[in-house]
């Protein structure tokens, strides 16, 4: 009898959560067409799906786009920031994460939505998706790209430059803490503000960490997770250079973007970060 009753309060407890959430009219519960963008993670409000219709009612930034490598022709392109639609779904945390259809994954902490505002792009040349240009591979673009009004870069570690954010084929936008996104690939161990790992720790949040996964954490276009580039790392100091800097030499169907402007100390600061998650290591 006292399971029965626990189970009534909880399916009460449910039933009135769902009608007592705070509605938001952009949120739909299930998805009305392919080009509806789906929204997660701190969000206040029923619903998952925006349509491309409701997202042209928005508040709209216009801008000609400039060293855009999804645009080498550059077109005016039109769209909500992310930062403002963050603010009209009334969603928590301080960072917004891009995800692809592919599993690449481009992270938004507060310093770079400060920074550089960049902007889910709606339409290009005034046109919908089915009209615009054709991705680097000769795919599809959309359904949603996101680009950047103006791009300078905002910091410098060693020899990484902060790197633009424009992913093609976004699907999906989460709402996320960056405490808990960027938690899950702290370096084991503590160390020093700009020690050889920290620095690692940092250049790997927006480098590695857009196609890498650390479990659930991260992305996953690459098929290879965090502990095996740990362990790449320690076993392999050489390979692990060599692969970061021009991985086409290694391995001519990587699809992973060579860094070789990476020197000597950067890719030492990498190392000695990612061997802090290979296993017998001091945590």
């Amino acid at each position: 009898m006292k399971r029965v009753v626990a189970a009534l309060i909880v399916a009460g407890t449910l039933l009135l959560s769902a009608q007592t959430a705070p509605h938001n009219p952009l949120l739909h519960a299930t998805r009305q067409a392919p080009t509806d963008l789906e929204v997660g993670g701190e969000i206040s409000g029923a619903g998952q799906f925006i349509s491309y219709q409701d997202l042209l009612r928005l508040p709209q930034v216009n801008f000609i786009t400039s060293n855009d490598t999804n645009f080498p022709v550059p077109p005016r392109v039109g769209g909500v920031a992310l930062d403002q639609l963050r603010r009209l779904l009334g969603a928590g945390g301080d960072m917004v994460v891009a995800i692809c259809r592919d599993g690449y994954r481009s992270n938004y902490p507060a310093s770079y939505l400060a920074a550089h505002h960049p902007v889910l792009v709606l339409t290009v040349d005034g046109k919908a998706q089915e009209s615009w240009p054709k991705a680097e591979n000769g795919g599809e673009l959309g359904p949603y790209v996101i680009a950047n009004p103006s791009f300078t870069p905002s910091f410098k570690v060693l020899s990484h430059n902060d790197e633009a954010q424009i992913p093609f084929q976004v699907v999906r936008l989460d709402f996320r803490s960056e405490s808990e996104v960027f938690g899950a690939i702290a370096p084991h161990g503590n160390f020093a503000p700009g020690s050889p790992v920290m620095d690692g720790y940092r250049i790997a949040q927006q480098n590695c960490y857009r196609c890498h996964n650390m479990g659930a954490e991260g992305g996953h276009m690459a098929s290879i997770a965090w502990p095996v580039l740990a362990a790449l790392a320690k076993g392999s100091p050489e390979f692990f250079a060599k692969y970061v800097r021009n991985p086409q030499a290694l391995n001519p169907h990587s699809k992973m973007a060579a860094s070789p402007e990476y020197d000597d100390q950067t890719i030492a600061a990498l190392r000695d970060y990612f061997v802090t998650f290979a296993p017998g290591e001091p945590k």
